[in-house]
Order: structure tokens, then C-alpha cells, then sequence
């Protein structure tokens, strides 16, 4: 397994490459704009993409999806469905659906496959009602859910102070000290959040 990260758009989203190097096949997590750029390390992994995966709707996550689909009509792309919304209404905090050809749902305890690695899904609401966690062997994908210190904002329609709190405690009670790879800032791992970061340390109390 390796992951290749790299920042795009005005808001410094972080968006990482999962690659499985054996049998060459790659997701990408969070395209959240430049898609020429995307489109570029994909194609210096040397695997072919297999998957575009969401953590949730917010624009900044995800504005590079439809310049990606451009090079590769057939990926399909994976969401929370409640974080979506139909075709052609604009809310910079949903998806906009896509098609059928390529449009995927994923909800708690799903699991996607790239290549051999197996990315589990855990529904983990609060900064939106869609948010998910993308969990592998030693590492978590916290979108805009768990950051180093700190935790995504929740004063947005469909956040929720409360709900964040709650996933933040799940997470924190994780066994093992996960690498962890958010949507923002820099990574960090799950022993130092449970030790230092304010809002997980309050999620474990409840």
C-alpha cells in the first residue's frame, strides 16, 4: 500500500492517491479541484484508477470529480447519500448527483476494495449529516471530521456539534495508534489526539 498526498484548491484540501502497487489499481480520496494536476499523479503511480471516493459533499472535496470522469468515463464515485443532492440544484455543501453510470453509495460498515487493500466505512456525522471515515490497516481517511488537535467546524446546515462529539469518541476508541490523514493540515496519529486533542478527549466521555 502506498499514498501519495497533495493539496489543491483555495482551501488547501487535502487530497490522497491509495495505491495498491502489486496490482496496480489506485482511488483517489477528496478531489477537491485541480483535476488536471489529479489526472497527472495518477498517471506518475503508474495505476490505473479505479475508484473516486468522497468523505463528504462539501465542495472543496470534491470539485475536481467531473474534470476527472472527463479522462476516465467509467470510475465510479462513492458518497454518503446524504450528502447529495439532484442534478442541477446548486449547494456548495451537497453533491450533485451524478448519473447512474457512475454514481455509488456507501454507508456505515461498507467496505470498497482497491485491489487488495479493503477501506472500511464508518458513518461519523456532525460536520455534515453524510460525513464518513475511510478506515484501512493502521490508517484513517478523517475527511473534515477529525483533525490534528482539532475537529471540522459544525455551524453549517447539517452540522451538528453534538453528532461530531459522538464520532469523535468512536474514533477514539479505536484500538492501536492509527496514522491519521485529514482533510486539512497536516496528519497526525490517533495516540497523540487522544492525548492533546480537546473535542476527541471530550467525545470519549460520552
Amino acid at each position: 500500500m502506498k499514498i501519495y498526498a497533495t493539496q489543491v484548491g483555495p482551501i488547501m484540501t487535502n487530497c490522497y492517491l491509495l495505491c495498491d502497487e502489486e496490482a496496480k489499481v489506485c482511488a483517489l480520496i477528496d478531489p477537491g479541484d485541480e483535476p488536471e494536476r489529479l489526472e497527472q499523479m495518477v498517471a506518475r503511480s503508474g495505476c490505473e484508477l479505479q475508484m473516486i471516493l468522497l468523505t463528504h459533499g462539501h465542495f472543496d472535496h470534491c470539485s475536481g470529480v467531473r474534470g476527472l470522469l472527463a479522462h476516465h468515463p467509467d470510475v465510479p464515485v462513492y458518497i454518503h447519500r446524504l450528502d447529495t443532492v439532484d442534478p442541477g440544484v446548486r449547494n456548495d455543501l451537497k453533491f450533485p448527483r451524478l448519473d447512474d453510470h457512475n454514481q455509488r453509495y456507501y454507508a456505515e460498515g461498507d467496505t470498497v476494495n482497491v485491489g487488495g487493500i479493503t477501506l472500511t466505512v464508518w458513518a461519523t456525522p456532525g460536520h455534515s449529516r453524510g460525513s464518513v471515515c475511510l478506515i484501512t490497516d493502521g490508517v484513517i481517511f478523517s475527511g473534515d471530521t477529525l483533525f490534528r488537535g482539532s475537529c471540522g467546524r459544525t455551524d453549517f446546515p447539517d452540522g451538528s456539534y453534538p453528532d461530531i462529539l459522538q464520532s469523535l469518541g468512536r474514533l477514539g476508541r479505536l484500538a492501536g495508534n492509527y496514522r491519521v490523514l485529514p482533510g486539512h493540515e497536516e496528519q497526525s496519529e490517533l495516540d497523540f489526539e487522544r492525548r492533546f486533542n480537546p473535542y476527541l478527549k471530550r467525545g470519549l466521555t460520552l
